[in-house]
């Protein structure tokens, strides 16, 4: 930025030179009729434009980097914060607003950068010419003087309104890019329940508000551009007009008319960067306060010392921050009363879907909360070590765009056989086999070109691939048909053989195969046992499993693996 106002400042100086350089050629040259002085002159204005073509180029470069580096380090910043604030982000702000505030927000911020090389150059060239005209009569130089803060006067009423008009635009902007993105991730569902056409309206009524508002913002717009154009040039034309009359009275010499002619002229250039900074220094303030709004959200309190940041040392620890277990050890969740015994296979049974999703933020820490892991506090642990250990895998947990090998890695090495041991375990070979590159073949974000059952049996084998040290799996089988729940239920038993897994689904196939099964109702563990003893002990539990299913499907264990191949 420092290089960019030097250049800016020699660039916008080196324009007043010329009509100086002019002036000379005339009164030295052709008014002398000295044609030695005349070709001097004349060399010395081709030696300054190259010098000023030069310095151009310079700038813009030097202008060009300084933006092209703040919108990266900013989109930057931004990523990161939003990585921290992870899975409360979709609660909080609209996939529409962090689209529009990462693209278009980053963009403007990144232009009031470039105003300071030519910013800084245009006061200084400002001040040159008032004092090289002061020199010539001090009546133009108090014009000039005077002139451009009232060019200012008359433009800073509508910079205001156009601030007020992009804050009210910028902001329904974002809205409606969220509700497109919305309808455009449900369009099956919308068409499947005949919504498509009430919401196809809602979004054409909104982009006529949204068109109505760009046309008053446009409309401050073109005054300001307008304004920016023509109060400049009547400025220069009161300007020449006074000179001129000074000419007729001998007040100044012909040279001295043209070189005035040309200062002011040359005025027009920083007047203008002027204007335009200070319109887009307002389109910079607009987006600014829409990034630091997105950057104030921050993530749900989970309690206890947070995480260890990039740079520090592994033994580096919060003074409260407390050792995790060394190996498997029990998870204790004193609000549910529900104690997940390491190295088992438990099934959690919950009559209130809600209540289901904040046991499994509970025991992830996702919240605050008194859960104990070994014995010892689970917020009193590095929040980093819990996620590598202690995983929750929701049923439509996002699916981000790549190959498909790629969103199986789960960020670990790609290893081909362990991504098909975890297809196999998640009974998703047959997807693999559907799609035309198998692993290789390109997935879009959401994988919206699966099906439901696809998508969920990936983000199932996904999770497996992972090969957390606990995994909370949450309702893994609700979009896949009854066979295949069943081949799930049998090898996912058999894949997480000595590992501890948390199973939260109301499906009798999947309870069936716990080594034990927790009732929750009413927030609280009300029964625990075999999927068979609940069965027929608590009423409230056969009920609950029973749902959509007969009395034989209750009795019965899942079929074995050998049946379904």
């Amino acid at each position: 930025m420092l290089r960019g106002s030097l250049l800016g400042t020699a660039w916008m100086i080196g324009l007043s030179a010329r009509p100086y350089l002019i002036a000379r050629a005339v009164d030295d040259g052709l008014r002398a009729r000295d044609t030695r002085a005349l070709a001097l002159w004349v060399a010395a204005i081709v030696v300054a434009g190259v010098a000023l073509s030069y310095l151009g180029i310079m700038r813009h470069r030097t202008m060009t980097f300084i933006r092209e580096d703040a919108k990266a380090r900013s989109a930057e910043v931004l990523l990161r914060h939003l990585s921290r604030v992870g899975a409360v982000l979709p609660r909080r702000v609209g996939a529409g607003e962090v689209s529009t505030v990462g693209g278009s927000d980053i963009d403007w911020t990144a232009q009031v950068l470039t105003l300071t090389g030519p910013g800084v150059g245009a006061v200084v060239a400002y001040g040159v010419i008032a004092v090289v005209l002061w020199s010539i009569s001090p009546l133009l130089a108090l014009c000039v003087l005077v002139g451009v803060p009232v060019v200012g006067l008359v433009v800073g009423p509508l910079l205001r309104r156009l601030e007020r008009a992009e804050s009210v635009y910028r902001g329904q902007q974002g809205a409606l890019t969220a509700r497109s993105g919305d309808i455009v991730a449900g369009l099956r569902v919308l068409a499947g329940v005949g919504g498509r056409d009430l919401f196809a309206r809602r979004y054409a009524a909104r982009s006529q508000e949204l068109r109505a508002e760009g046309y008053r913002v446009g409309a401050v717009n073109s005054w300001i551009d307008a304004a920016t154009v023509a109060i400049p040039g009547l400025f220069l034309a009161a300007v020449v007009w006074l000179t001129a009359r000074m000419a007729v009275t001998g007040d100044v010499t012909i040279g001295e008319l043209v070189a005035v002619y040309g200062y002011v002229a040359t005025l027009i250039v920083p007047v203008w960067f002027l204007l335009e900074g200070s319109h887009q220094l307002i389109r910079g303030r607009v987006a600014a306060r829409r990034i630091v709004d997105l950057m104030n959200v921050t993530a749900d309190d989970v309690g206890g010392p947070g995480r260890r940041w990039p740079g520090s040392l592994p033994e580096a620890r919060h003074p409260d921050q407390l050792a995790a277990p060394e190996g498997p050890a029990d998870l204790h969740d004193p609000v549910a009363g529900l104690t997940v015994r390491a190295g088992q296979l438990t099934g959690v049974a919950a009559d209130d879907p809600a209540a289901a999703v904040a046991l499994a933020d509970r025991l992830g820490r996702y919240v605050a909360s008194g859960v104990s892991w070994g014995g010892v506090p689970l917020t009193g642990i590095a929040l980093d070590e819990v996620r590598a250990r202690i995983l929750v895998a929701d049923h439509d947990a996002y699916l981000f765009a790549g190959t498909l090998r790629d969103i199986l890695r789960a960020g670990a090495d790609a290893d081909d056989e362990r991504i098909r041991v975890a297809l196999r375990a998640a009974s998703a070979e047959d997807v693999v086999d559907a799609l035309p590159a198998g692993l290789d073949t390109p997935i879009d974000a959401r994988a919206r070109t699966l099906s439901g059952g696809q998508r969920q049996r990936i983000r199932l084998a996904r999770a497996l691939r992972g090969e957390p040290e606990v995994l909370i799996l949450v309702d893994p089988t609700s979009a896949v048909d009854a066979h295949t729940e069943a081949r799930i239920a049998e090898r996912l038993r058999a894949a997480r053989a000595g590992r501890t897994t948390v199973l939260i689904a109301t499906s009798p196939l999947l309870l069936g195969r716990a080594d034990l099964v927790a009732h929750l109702s009413a927030g609280r563990i009300t029964a625990t046992g075999s999927h068979a003893d609940l069965l027929d002990r608590d009423p409230g539990y056969r009920h609950l499993v029973a749902r959509g299913s007969d009395d034989a499907d209750l009795e019965q264990p899942a079929e074995t693996e050998e049946a379904y191949r």
